[in-house]
């Protein structure tokens, strides 16, 4: 067993560190090395880790132990695209050893979750909106739920998911083992804690503002009618994949519709996309059919794309905790990785919001010779077709602010590229 040594003295059963080992994880990471055991052992726990340390898989394991012994399962999530990741890790652990999971998530036909319901899984993924949604059409049953986690729940009170997660919480039985998983520990998230757990273990990988260790970062000051030229320089310099992200859902469409004026093939991820035109621009993204993916903070966390060159912050995040969750899609498991934010003139608190956060000025780049505009200045359409300009051939030199090294050089090559379970949740009675 030497080749799966690191999880071998965690307390996992072993034909989950079989599964493990044929899937090459062989050495945990620091939030799954401290939760597994006490998570095995059915205790409540607290994790609160940075994006990409692979938490999924810390909450994963002795789920998917816990429900080869009979426990039926809730994870509830914000994002649909969080629910297929943390489903699809299942997936590949679990299903060899027989685990059954449903994704219950809107944007998606109910029929097939009901189909999947009918199939008595052990484990539901869900988001909190669709839960509710079956739980009010009689679909589902959570009576019987023996473990609960709630991944990132800071974030799910963030986009204002309290009520349901209430809702929700409340047809749950009280015993249960219950984790919480969270970037942050806001007060409400302490408050949901002293409510819903029970002497709850503390499971803290890092502070909150720490950044991945192998990402550099950059920041320009540019002026709004500016930012279209530098991103399309931008572009031009790098060669792997990019992750752009915006403020609204409206300017990443419009973003989105830039890159592609420039030649580069580009898809937009937001809330007012389909849930197949998600999927479309994350696979897309992940295979490499769209090069750069322009996103609001709906693909701030959680969003696992491995090999991302660049995360290009074209609007400065609302809060100074998602800039460190937006960066942190690069340099994922240990990798390396880039990010450059723009800000403009009147922003300079902003940026200092985010420097005291993160405990570290951002290096300062200056403005390199920017391509003619493709614009009009003060039109509500920002992108205009055009022959493509030159490609930059240089690097911006760098000026620093006091107390801070030069600017990191930027790199220009991107990287290479069935048996019978326990107890159904559904009632399987078909109603949509």
């Amino acid at each position: 067993m030497n080749s799966f040594s690191g999880f071998y003295n965690l307390g996992i059963a072993p034909n989950i560190l079989e599964a493990l080992d044929k899937l090459r994880f062989t050495v945990p990471t620091p939030i799954q090395e401290k939760c597994i055991p006490a998570a095995l052992e059915g205790k409540d726990l607290i994790g609160i880790a940075q994006t990409g340390t692979g938490k999924t898989l810390a909450f994963g394991v002795p789920m998917i132990q816990a429900a080869l012994n009979g426990k039926q399962e809730l994870v509830i999530v914000p994002t649909r695209e969080l629910a297929l990741q943390v489903s699809d890790v299942f997936r590949r652990v679990g299903t060899p050893l027989g685990i059954r999971t449903a994704v219950l998530i809107g944007g998606e036909p109910i029929g097939r979750q009901l189909q999947a319901l009918r199939g008595n899984p052990q484990i539901v993924i869900g988001t909190p909106g669709r839960l509710i949604d079956h739980l009010e059409q009689k679909t589902i049953s959570l009576k019987q739920v023996g473990v609960l986690v709630l991944d990132e729940a800071d974030r799910m009170l963030d986009m204002g998911f309290a009520p349901q997660l209430k809702r929700i919480l409340a047809v749950l039985p009280r015993e249960r083992q219950t984790m919480l998983f969270s970037a942050t520990m806001p007060a409400n998230i302490v408050q949901i804690a002293q409510e819903y757990l029970k002497l709850p273990t503390r499971v803290e990988i890092a502070p909150p503002g720490t950044t991945a260790k192998k990402v550099t970062q950059e920041l320009f000051f540019v002026e709004r009618h500016d930012k279209a030229r530098l991103l399309e320089k931008i572009l031009g310099e790098y060669r792997g994949s990019i992750l752009v992200f915006s403020r609204t859902k409206h300017g990443a469409k419009k973003i989105a519709a830039g890159i592609r004026s420039f030649g580069y093939a580009s898809a937009e991820l937001h809330s007012n996309r389909s849930l197949g035109q998600r999927k479309d621009a994350l696979d897309g993204f992940r295979n490499g059919k769209y090069r750069v993916l322009v996103a609001t903070d709906i693909a701030a966390r959680g969003i696992d794309v491995q090999g991302i060159e660049l995360v290009l912050n074209y609007d400065l995040p609302q809060s100074s905790e998602d800039y460190v969750h937006r960066i942190g899609r690069t340099a994922r498991a240990g990798g390396a990785g880039h990010a450059i934010s723009f800000a403009t003139p009147d922003q300079k608190s902003d940026v200092r919001d985010i420097e005291r956060l993160i405990r570290s000025a951002l290096p300062l780049s200056k403005l390199p010779e920017l391509p003619p505009a493709r614009m009009e200045a003060l039109s509500d359409r920002p992108f205009f077709p055009s022959r493509p300009s030159s490609r930059f051939s240089g690097r911006a030199s760098s000026v620093r602010p006091s107390g801070t090294s030069n600017a990191y050089p930027r790199r220009r090559s991107g990287p290479s590229r069935p048996s019978s379970g326990p107890r159904r949740f559904g009632n399987a009675t078909g109603r949509r």
